[in-house]
């Protein structure tokens, strides 16, 4: 098993020190290292940041939105920064969901297996660069012949030559069919909530996973003596994607928790979010899942609980840094030295 730090996306101002830390990473042995996006900071710039100051670790976006770059502005993104970094990106990618597909960049929503299967098709072409990129799709398509077209447009070739004919990209999926479709078409899987006791719920989603396919789990580390204090910060993100992530009728998260045997709970939880009851919401979150999903607790604790991740089918173990999870780089050097 190894390790990746994700940086998250940025909140209201940048995150402190993400350089540094992405530099501490290295030093200490960690395999990557992540950064996301939701509606204000983009995933690319800070990874080129980081390219500029690191020579070995893995750079990875978990996740760039699809719906953010048609799939050959991500292609041109994704080979430039290959380049610039000597062939060390791996492109983590995600259809987010519709209030930010929809609300955000207006477009539609619906059919996301589709749009996604597209988009890794000409993303593919356009890295391989083995002919000018044509493709016909539902959602996609390459010329351009729809409605007010100029008739113009002709199949065309990256001008630039990739790096590399291959840049890994991994799929950031909850559900079942997404998770089937990371499995067959990508080159990893992305959970966001996941348990080391609980990787069976996933099995038949995972079945035809290729050898060398990854699961890079995103896991939230708080060495602290106090275990509530350590679970809170958990708490308050699990609330908050429950009851403000996604919409309530639909909400991917509270459906992974039903499938992880915590549906009543989750629903109380959405509940009281939606009540405004954001206090309590926080507080009817269960121990339990914080706990499964996360390494929390003093260092003997935490290295007692590790072993169950080298156990399980996870490849890479994401310590998370965030607002609510501000990994110091004595916790950083600690992970390292028990899973290095």
């Amino acid at each position: 098993m190894k390790l990746g730090l994700h940086l998250g996306y940025w909140q209201k101002n940048p995150t402190d020190r993400f350089i540094e830390l992405a530099q501490k990473a290295e030093a200490f042995g960690f395999d990557s290292v992540f950064t996301a996006e939701a509606y204000g900071s983009d995933c690319f710039t800070p990874l080129a940041a980081i390219a500029a100051t690191t020579s070995k670790i893995r750079l990875c976006t978990g996740v760039m939105q699809i719906s953010a770059r048609t799939p050959v502005c991500a292609a041109m993104s994704a080979l430039t920064l290959d380049h610039i970094s000597n062939g060390r990106l791996c492109l983590g990618v995600g259809v987010s969901g519709p209030q930010v597909v929809e609300g955000w960049y207006g477009q539609q929503f619906k059919r996301p297996l589709e749009r996604t299967r597209e988009w890794l098709d000409i993303f593919q072409q356009v890295i391989a660069r083995e002919a000018p990129v044509e493709y016909s799709g539902a959602q996609y398509n390459l010329p351009y012949i729809g409605p007010d077209s100029l008739q113009l447009g002709k199949p065309l070739k990256s001008i630039t030559h990739p790096l590399r004919k291959k840049i890994p990209v991994f799929l950031g999926a909850e559900g079942p069919k997404n998770i089937a479709l990371a499995a067959e078409r990508f080159d990893g899987w992305m959970p966001i909530f996941v348990s080391p006791y609980r990787m069976n719920i996933f099995d038949d989603s995972l079945a035809v996973k290729p050898e060398g396919f990854e699961i890079n789990a995103m896991v939230n580390c708080i060495v602290n003596d106090n275990l509530e204090e350590a679970m809170y910060p958990g708490k308050m993100t699990m609330a908050l994607y429950l009851g403000g992530m996604g919409a309530k009728k639909d909400n991917f998260h509270k459906n992974l928790m039903g499938r992880m045997g915590f549906g009543d709970e989750a629903q109380k939880v959405q509940d009281l979010w939606y009540a405004g009851k954001h206090d309590e919401a926080i507080k009817a979150v269960p121990d339990a899942l914080v706990d499964e999903i996360s390494l929390l607790g003093p260092k003997e604790r935490i290295r007692e609980r590790l072993q169950d991740w080298k156990k399980s089918d996870v490849t890479t173990l994401m310590i998370g840094h965030a607002d609510n999870f501000d990994v110091s780089v004595e916790t950083m050097e600690f992970i390292a030295g028990e899973v290095v």
